[in-house]
């Protein structure tokens, strides 16, 4: 099964001077499971290169056994450091898209046009589907 899981590329909480991106957490678990199971994943983000991660999912409190897997992995670290650019992923290539949290996506994906084309491209194929039910099977 091919993955593509869509990051963030947006650093910035509004005006506050704050910084955001993507949750560990909320990208750590599902990843994990996908990839434990044999997924083949592609990682992608609007300006592709390294995605922001929202500090405050560094913190103590936030840690799981997924966040810690995640700060362990060189191989992720390297992955993470170079996301395909979204505008250059086609819906065709893969079985299921997912889309981790955190505030940064509410800035850059939830208006992106290439974003937009894929949710639509998978929900017209059906490919949602597909991930719920991976998803419900490997316990997420």
């Amino acid at each position: 099964m091919k993955i593509l899981i869509v990051l963030t590329s947006h650093s910035e909480l509004g005006n506050t001077g704050k910084k955001t991106g993507f949750w560990i957490e909320e990208f750590a678990a599902p990843y994990y499971t996908l990839k434990d199971a044999g997924a083949d994943i592609t990682l992608a983000s609007p300006k592709g290169g390294q995605p922001p991660i929202d500090p405050k999912s560094t913190e103590p409190g936030a840690q799981t056994e997924a966040t810690e897997r995640f700060n362990a992995d060189a191989e992720v670290q390297q992955l993470l450091s170079k996301t395909t650019v979204l505008s250059q992923v086609k819906a065709e290539d893969f079985d299921a898209v997912f889309f981790p949290g955190g505030h940064g996506p509410l800035w850059d994906l939830s208006d992106d046009t290439h974003s937009i084309g894929l949710i639509q491209k998978f929900w017209s194929a059906k490919k949602n589907q597909l991930l719920q039910f991976v998803m419900r099977r490997l316990s997420c």
